[in-house]
């Protein structure tokens, strides 16, 4: 766990930017956003590689804030693995656009770029550049032709989806 706030640390450690590529979700709305979502795809990086079962769940902190759980399971250690942090909004509270930070003072990116704003059913999440770049979804499995919609648009914005791993759910 040490290895993974370590890791964190390093990607959000001044990355607070949005990618030229891409702009935050507008009439954003914090508590439907609230609650469980599930890693439906990700670009590679070391703090969730070799993860499976990626979950997120985002509630309201005394602060004002959003508290974080990040959880996903290694097979290769064979348990669960956490990580709690807390968000704030980098900008307007009616925009996509979050800070996060899992360890002090230091905070990354959470842009959320695209989003069924009817039903908060799906979002496109980006860092601070097109190297980070998350697909979400309040259940584990979506339909194949939602999936292609999603990483055509990430892909119009800039993003490699060739390099997307598809996250196993059960």
């Amino acid at each position: 766990m040490h290895k993974i706030i370590t890791l964190l640390l390093l990607f959000l450690a001044g990355c607070v930017a949005v990618p030229d590529t891409i702009r935050p979700v507008e009439q954003f709305d914090l508590h439907k956003y609230l609650g469980k979502w599930y890693e439906i795809a990700r670009l590679d990086h070391s703090f969730e590689r070799g993860l499976t079962q990626v979950t997120a769940e985002y509630s309201l902190r005394e602060d004002g804030g959003v508290r974080v759980l990040n959880r996903g399971y290694s097979t290769r250690e064979g348990r669960w693995r956490e990580a709690e942090g807390k968000a704030f909004f980098a900008g307007r509270p009616d925009q996509g656009f979050l800070k996060v930070s899992f360890f002090g003072p230091f905070y990354g990116s959470y842009v959320v770029f695209a989003l069924d704003q009817a039903d908060y059913q799906y979002a496109l999440v980006s860092g601070p550049n097109t190297s980070y770049l998350w697909i979400l979804a309040r259940t584990p499995h979506i339909s194949p032709e939602l999936q292609q919609t999603l990483v055509a648009k990430a892909a119009a914005a800039g993003f490699d989806t060739s390099a997307l791993i598809l996250v196993e759910q059960q």
